[in-house]
């Protein structure tokens, strides 16, 4: 018989016959390992432990330590389980698909009544019983003459439709989880008992169009989710009742600071408190900016499809574009759109990325050598057509704007930028309250441009930068863009949840595209690199996200309303308006509160509003001219003269950076 050998982790190979399946080299390592064993990874894939190798391959085996593939294997598991308890309780369902998405599952259901939920807990308690009996879960590969005549027979038609939709040269493989079975590509754990039964959790019903598509039958969906372990899982649900908590949404009603409606989806409304979040923010970016050597630019929001053709956007983005057709003939006095005169339609498109637009800048005038690098940074306009399903408050959205900067410089330019832009970067964070954040840096992609010299000098430019400002890095191998490798920059909130903000991108082929160029010490003309860099990403999303970092109790000098001076009785108003002139004054946001109503309800009412402080003032505090200062989240009060309480506040009010 023939052999293949396996590599182990640890470097050894052994030889075993063709065909052997990764659980009988987990039982020839050792009886303890054959035990613990889940599933393999076999030159670089997934593997049940049931399947044949046939060829020399590394391979590894995993265990219920293995996090990434234990997690995938429960999940997995999970959705066939729950919907085999659907179906013992509910014989008429017909089943569909049931993927592995971010924490959990979900699975789809054809069935005439809907579920309620009510059924979520019903089905919970089938699904451990399933899990209690320990059945096998065994694994054939079928021919798709049999496979068909199979669901057929089981009056599955959607099965069937998916065995269609598989290419022919694939295998059918199907799965049994004891007298249960699923058409599936696996892998999957080796009997219902290694699922953890109090580690998961049915969520939500949704309805969701079989294959995505409007015009086909409307399908129910159960949402669930899995963890390897109960704690794990208890830790997940209270991060979920956090971030219900913390909901952008939410607080941004409760807080006045925004809405959105149909009239403009995907677009925001801000409102006064809002804007003043959005405006103090961008001040102060733009102050670091320009502090850190960067020449702030402004360019057009409709910009002509030639353009976008050069930059090879119109052939790769056009889906996510706005366009804009005007007919450069018509003088303007009529509303009738059949008279548009075809051949002078000129088509534009709403910009959705400021790069092309940057590279016309750079491209006006003779550049040199001298001149680099130079430093391009814009408060962006951007539109962006997204999936309605896509949108999600003001962190996913259609029309934003990026703090968005391109630096142009040499090839030898690009480790100090870097390096540079790191340093950046983490002084913004830090100041705007986050102390840490990851850096995953991503190499060359299968499909690149480029010579393989270049790649490795600017991957080796990007490490030693990180390496120089003392930070780690994950790596992400493959993942880079066709024309450079990039970093992006992850932050970690209060409950754990991590966001994609910052990101700086290696750019050597749109100068090439546009025609960028400069004049180098040797006299020739040069292409300059291109180096795409942010920090917040977008404004909209970042304040999302600090909204729901800071639960909206934002740190003093971006709280849209930082004080509110209310009165206990009518006789102090003119006090509180004299004090609020006096904290105007001093730079702070500080409004008065002189309504006829008792100061615990106003209290109260602001305290949902998320104002920082609020001062109470009323016989006492106007004779001694001082004031009864309340912070957000605290019961105690304290007392402070004017002089001082305007001093204190006058320096919390003010940026970190102009501190």
């Amino acid at each position: 018989m023939a052999q293949v050998s396996l590599t182990l982790p640890d470097g050894n190979s052994r030889s075993y016959d063709a065909g052997i399946t990764p659980g009988e080299v987990a039982a020839d390592i050792s009886t303890s390992l054959a035990k613990k064993a889940i599933s393999a990874t076999v030159n670089g894939k997934h593997w049940d432990l049931q399947w044949p190798i046939d060829t020399d391959a590394d391979i590894a085996i995993h265990t219920m330590k293995d996090e990434v593939q234990a997690n995938e294997l429960v999940r997995h598991d999970l959705a066939h389980i729950m919907a085999r308890a659907v179906q013992e309780i509910w014989p008429d369902t017909k089943v569909t698909i049931g993927p592995v998405i971010d924490n959990g599952w979900y699975y789809d259901f054809d069935r005439e009544e809907p579920f309620t939920p009510e059924d979520l807990g019903e089905i919970e308690k089938k699904m451990k019983e399933i899990i209690n009996k320990r059945e096998p879960v065994t694994t054939e590969v079928w021919g798709r003459e049999k496979a068909v005549q199979y669901y057929k027979d089981n009056n599955e038609p959607y099965k069937v439709e998916l065995i269609d939709a598989i290419p022919g040269d694939e295998p059918l493989r199907m799965y049994w989880h004891g007298g249960w079975q699923d058409l599936c590509r696996g892998p999957h754990l080796q009997h219902t008992g290694q699922v953890p039964a109090d580690a998961f959790k049915l969520m939500s019903i949704a309805g969701a169009y079989w294959r995505g598509d409007s015009n086909r039958q409307m399908l129910q969906r159960i949402y669930g989710v899995a963890f390897t372990g109960k704690e794990k899982l208890k830790a997940h649900l209270h991060m979920l009742e956090e971030a219900a908590k913390r909901d952008h949404r939410k607080l941004g009603r409760e807080m006045d600071l925004f809405h959105m409606q149909e009239e403009a989806p995907g677009q925001v409304f801000w409102h006064p408190g809002g804007w003043t979040i959005y405006t103090t923010l961008q001040d102060y970016m733009r102050r670091k900016q320009r502090a850190g050597g960067y020449r702030e630019i402004n360019t057009p929001q409709v910009v002509d499809r030639k353009l976008w053709e050069a930059s090879g956007h119109w052939e790769k983005y056009q889906h996510h574009m706005f366009i804009v057709e005007v007919d450069e003939s018509r003088d303007g006095e009529t509303d009738d759109a059949s008279a548009r005169n075809k051949e002078q339609t000129r088509i534009n498109a709403l910009k959705p990325m400021n790069c092309p637009c940057h590279v016309q800048v750079f491209n006006q005038g003779l550049k040199s050598y001298r001149d680099l690098p130079l430093r391009l940074a814009e408060f962006g306009s951007c539109s962006r057509f997204e999936p309605s399903g896509a949108l999600h408050g003001i962190m996913r959205v259609r029309g934003f704007t990026q703090d968005d900067a391109h630096i142009f410089c040499t090839e030898d330019q690009i480790q100090e930028e870097c390096a540079r832009f790191i340093d950046f970067l983490a002084n913004v964070y830090k100041e705007l309250g986050f102390d840490d954040f990851e850096i995953r840096f991503a190499t060359r992609p299968e499909k690149r441009v480029g010579t393989e010299e270049s790649w490795d000098y600017v991957e080796n430019a990007l490490e030693n930068a990180i390496k120089a400002v003392g930070r780690d890095y994950t790596l992400e191998p493959g993942d880079g863009a066709f024309y450079g490798p990039k970093l992006d920059f992850y932050l970690t909130d209060a409950i754990g949840r991590v966001w994609q903000c910052g990101t700086f991108q290696v750019d050597p082929n749109l100068p090439e595209r546009l025609g960028a160029s400069y004049i180098a010490a040797d006299g020739d003309k040069h292409r300059p690199f291109m180096l795409h860099r942010a920090c917040l990403g977008s404004f909209e999303r970042f304040i999302g996200i600090l909204i729901e970092n800071w639960e909206g109790k934002l740190p003093f000098w971006l709280a849209p309303r930082q004080v509110v001076v209310a009165s206990i009785t009518s006789e102090a108003d003119d006090y509180v308006n004299e004090v609020v002139a006096k904290l105007t004054a001093a730079g702070v946001r500080a409004e008065a509160d002189i309504r006829n109503e008792k100061i615990n309800y106003k209290v109260r009412e602001h305290s949902v509003g998320k104002v920082p402080v609020i001062l109470a003032i009323g016989h006492r505090e106007v004779e001694e001219r001082t004031v009864s200062i309340r912070r957000l989240g605290e019961k105690k009060t304290e007392v402070m003269s004017l002089e001082d309480v305007t001093k204190a506040l006058g320096t919390e009010a003010t940026a970190p950076d102009l501190l």
